[in-house]
Parts: structure tokens; C-alpha cells; sequence
């Protein structure tokens, strides 16, 4: 029976996360649930350089970190822009595919990378549990088949993608899967959320590893808190902490997109396995 590789990419920077840990969480529960035998390691990107031999692994999964996603000068980010174009090449060329998972700030530096729009600060930090709206494309993805439109997620981050080159994304055969909720009085650009960047690649602006505990620690943050209550209120604040443990908001989100996707990836592996023998 076939080993299921996966390798957790650690984007944080050495700065304490509770993301990485629900990411660590939702993989180890699928390796518990799984009758395969499956392998997690975890390489610590930016503070130690550590950086996973595509041909070593079958599933990759990059967190959100801190800091800005734009270049700086330093050793990792050449290799983990060679790490993306690695996995997007070796699946046009090969049988056996890589499936990858970017979040947040992975999701902001693929999307550099690949010159598909404008990544830029927003205006102010973005907290709390928002509503993500699905595109045309988005209704039909099976990553959100049982999300309602919109659905619920974690959103934090102080940047933004914004001003889609629709005409890069044909010709790379990436689409938009979701986007940032529709505000029509306010004429600001609605920010792009979600990415189909291959069949095997998928990219969110939002959290789908997010749980309701990791979120009441981060608004035990003093910054987090204060950075809610200035930007939305108090009001939006208190919304948020009353949304917190609803079983259709972050809760569904955590237990469909990741396990779905792990499940995706973990059967059209088998079956490729299958095929070679």
C-alpha cells in the first residue's frame, strides 16, 4: 500500500500562530482517519530556511505568516518561487500529481509570482469572521459544495489582492473562486479570496484551518482586538464573538475545504498508484 506523503510549510517566521497549529491539527486527524499509512513533516520556511524536496512528498500545504508578501531580499523566497513553479510544471509533465494548498500569505506570494494582480496593503488590518462570496466559477467548486453563498471564514491579514489581470489568468487556465463581500455603497475594489490555480493547486485569502478556540486566543491579543473594535467597532467585534461557535460559520468552513481537499488529493493518488502497478 502506497505511503501518503504530506509536508506542512510553515510561513510564520518564528512568530508564535495558531493557524499552524489548527493546519497540523486537520492533518493529523485525516492521517488517524486514514487506513493508508501517512507521513506528515513540517519544514519551518522563513526562520530556518527549511524547504521540502518536491519529489519527497505527494501533498503540501503552506500556511499564512506575517510580514509582506512582497520580496526582500532573502534566500527563501527564490526558493519557495521555485517550490510553486516546481509543482505547477511537474503537473503538466508527469502522472503522478502534487497537490498543494497555499493560505494567506503563501496565497499572496503565489499570486505575486505568477503576476495575476495587484497584492497591496489595505487600508486598515482585516480581523474577524467575514462572509466570502462565491464566483460563478466558485458555485461549482467541490471544495465549497456544502458552504452556503456567502460562507463564513477567518480573515486576517493587512494585505489584499486586488485588480485580477483577467487575461494572465486565461493563459495560465487559473480562476477565481471566490471573492470579498459586495459592498455597493463603499467604491473600493472587492479583494479576490479564493484561487483555482490548477486542478491540484487551490489558494485562499481567508482561514479554512481556523477554529473556534485558536480564534478566541487570537482576540485574547490585545492588537488583534483593539485592531477589530477600531476598524469595525465594537458592535462587529461583539458580532464576531457571537458567530465564533456557530456550527454554519467557521466551524463547516474548518471541517469542509482542508478535509476535502486532503481527501481529493489521498484518492487520486491511490488511484495513480494503482494504475502503475
Amino acid at each position: 500500500m502506497k505511503d501518503i506523503r504530506i509536508a506542512l510549510l510553515d510561513m510564520n517566521n518564528n512568530h508564535v500562530n495558531q493557524g499552524f497549529r489548527n493546519i497540523k491539527e486537520i492533518s493529523e486527524a485525516f492521517q488517524q482517519n486514514s487506513e493508508e499509512n501517512v507521513i506528515i513533516q513540517t519544514f519551518d520556511v522563513r526562520f530556518k530556511d527549511e524547504m521540502p524536496e518536491i519529489g519527497d512528498f505527494d501533498i503540501f500545504i503552506s500556511s499564512g505568516g506575517p510580514g509582506t508578501p512582497h520580496r526582500e531580499g532573502f534566500e527563501w523566497e527564490n526558493r519557495f518561487a521555485h517550490f510553486l513553479d516546481s509543482v505547477f510544471e511537474h503537473n503538466q509533465h508527469n502522472e503522478d500529481k502534487k497537490y498543494l494548498f497555499l493560505i494567506c500569505h503563501s496565497f499572496q506570494l503565489a499570486s505575486i509570482h505568477w503576476k495575476l494582480g495587484n497584492v497591496c496593503p489595505r487600508r486598515s488590518y482585516s480581523f474577524g469572521v467575514m462572509p466570502i462570496h462565491k464566483t460563478q466559477e466558485g458555485q461549482n467548486e467541490f471544495l465549497f459544495k456544502n458552504l452556503q453563498d456567502p460562507f463564513y471564514a477567518v480573515d486576517s491579514r493587512a494585505y489584499q489582492f486586488i485588480e485580477p489581470d483577467h487575461d494572465r489568468f486565461e493563459e495560465l487556465g487559473m480562476k477565481i473562486m471566490a471573492i470579498e463581500k459586495f459592498r455597493p455603497h463603499i467604491s473600493l475594489e472587492r479583494a479576490v479570496m479564493a484561487v483555482r490555480f490548477s486542478q491540484e493547486i487551490f489558494g485562499t485569502q481567508f482561514h479554512p484551518e481556523a477554529s473556534p478556540e485558536a480564534l478566541i486566543e487570537n482576540l485574547k491579543d490585545e492588537k488583534n482586538k483593539k485592531a477589530m473594535i477600531e476598524n469595525f467597532g465594537m458592535e462587529k467585534y461583539l458580532e464576531t464573538l457571537d458567530r465564533i461557535d456557530d456550527d454554519d460559520k467557521i466551524i463547516l468552513t474548518r471541517n469542509q475545504i482542508l478535509p476535502r481537499f486532503l481527501q481529493f488529493a489521498k484518492k487520486n493518488i491511490l488511484k495513480e498508484a494503482e494504475s502503475l502497478v
